[in-house]
């Protein structure tokens, strides 16, 4: 690698921010659904299009984004992708329709699937593997995984302050900034020695397969897991990734070498990283709910809440990647996401008059601690051993699995807390003692998940191999 970047930490801080943004995005919205649904007259089955929207764009079209910055150009296409999402922003919060909304947000999502992984690709390129690396992705995982819940706080504050509007204006002059500031900070990069061909048909494939798979997932909560269209959407999506895959297999300059693969501590990082995207979107998504429908909070109130998690997980942050540096990223990661079991857990134990001081804040401080501690080893795993060529198709791999499984986490607890508390409301119990048990019942099956990621870093995840493994696969 060339001497370091003298500007890379002012870089570090520009990416950081943009990453914070398209994150931020994803739950921002949840607290400010009511506000919008009266506002621009939603029905309740259409109010979901503007999360879901968002969800398929960003999921579907992340791989091709990350690979898209390795053949063009990291930074040509992290401007782009933060032009696009600013835009997209401003037609969001000066929306008069419905349509209008949700054409826009899908437009955002798009521009986040291509911002997040260049993100993490610029860092990857910027800071030569190592204790500088660890520092780097330790600040870009903090905003990461601060993220989901300070959308929460600051969704509640805009709506009951400012309008629902200003979730969305508010990445405006955000958006401006890295763009006045990113060309004379951040340097080009692309894989070198990679051919210019475009694999438009494996392109094509995976993110029509992701698209299918996001929203068969979202809407599979409303329409059934059994329903027909469920069932059709999930065969289609499945039958494009496989067609992708061996697509992969046979094409000269392939979207996605399957040789990446071969590095298998990338390989368990990804399944971790899917394992945790669902338990941490689940978290935010049935907690938001306990705290607004069973204990009645206002959205401020709900975004309040969620302090406790953000401020800790950004205090963590430094601890968990020097401890990353220091005993290697698997350690760190199990530890992190055996705390967000037992936060999980923790859950699960709900009350219907709860408070928040006795029944949540020990759940919210333990979840934080291991979020921080979890998210930022499953980055530096999943990055680990991987060469400059393939530093874009590494990050969109990270980036896909953790919003595909966070798609496939909201769905599942979703529908375990619905179809439970339904059957509860048939029986004569109360609204508040019905729901208050779904939200439980559904905790525990995200904690059953959480602890499948503890099983997957340990048998899955290992970090003495990755030199030796990346030597191989590399090497010539």
């Amino acid at each position: 690698m060339a001497a370091p970047d003298p500007r890379r930490w002012q870089a570090l801080a520009l990416v950081c921010v943009a990453f914070f943004m398209t994150v931020l995005d994803v739950s921002i919205v949840n607290v400010a659904l009511p506000s919008i649904g009266r506002s621009l007259h939603f029905s309740q089955t259409g109010l979901q299009w503007v999360i879901t929207a968002y969800a398929i764009t960003f999921g579907g079209f992340l791989l091709l984004g990350g690979r898209a910055g390795d053949i063009l150009g990291r930074k040509r296409l992290f401007l782009v992708g933060v032009t696009i999402f600013s835009i997209a922003s401003l037609v969001c919060g000066l929306s008069g329709s419905t349509g209008v909304l949700v054409a826009a947000r899908a437009v955002q999502g798009f521009g986040a699937a291509i911002v997040s992984p260049a993100t993490l690709s610029i860092i990857t390129t910027t800071f030569e593997e190592g204790a500088e690396r660890n520092k780097a992705l330790g600040i870009w995982g903090a905003m990461g995984g601060s993220g989901a819940a300070a959308g929460v706080l600051f969704g509640g504050i805009l709506t009951r302050y400012a309008g629902w509007e200003w979730i969305f204006f508010v990445n405006v002059p955000v958006g401006a900034l890295v763009l006045a500031l990113a060309p004379g900070v951040v340097r080009e990069s692309r894989a070198p020695d990679i051919a210019r061909e475009f694999d438009a048909v494996g392109a094509s494939a995976v993110t029509g397969g992701l698209a299918l798979l996001v929203y068969a997932i979202s809407k599979a909560p409303v329409d059934g897991w059994s329903d027909a269209t469920t069932i059709g959407l999930l065969a289609a999506a499945a039958l494009l990734i496989v067609f992708f895959v061996v697509w992969e297999t046979r094409v000269e300059h392939p979207l996605m070498p399957l040789s990446i693969f071969r590095i298998r501590t990338l390989a368990g990082a990804n399944a971790v990283g899917l394992l945790l995207g669902a338990s941490i979107f689940a978290d935010f998504f049935l907690l938001t709910l306990y705290v607004q429908n069973v204990l009645g909070y206002s959205p401020l109130k709900t975004g309040i809440t969620f302090l406790a998690t953000a401020g800790t997980t950004v205090l963590v942050a430094a601890l968990s990647q020097a401890l990353s540096t220091r005993f290697g990223p698997k350690p760190v990661m199990v530890a992190g996401l055996a705390l967000n079991t037992g936060a999980l857990i923790w859950y699960a134990q709900i009350p219907v008059h709860g408070t928040y001081v006795g029944d949540l804040l020990g759940g919210y401080l333990m979840f934080g601690f291991g979020l921080a501690l979890a998210f930022i080893p499953v980055s530096i795993a999943a990055l680990a051993g991987v060469g400059e060529r393939e530093a874009g198709l590494a990050s969109g791999l990270l980036n896909t699995a953790q919003q595909v499984g966070g798609a496939i986490g909201i769905a599942i607890a979703s529908s375990v807390a619905v179809s439970h508390a339904t059957s509860l409301l048939r029986t004569g119990h109360s609204q508040a003692a019905a729901f208050t048990s779904g939200y439980a019942l559904a905790f525990w099956v995200t904690a059953g998940i959480s602890a499948a990621g503890v099983l997957a870093a340990l048998v899955l995840v290992r970090s003495s191999e990755v030199a030796v493994e990346a030597e191989e696969v590399y090497a010539g």
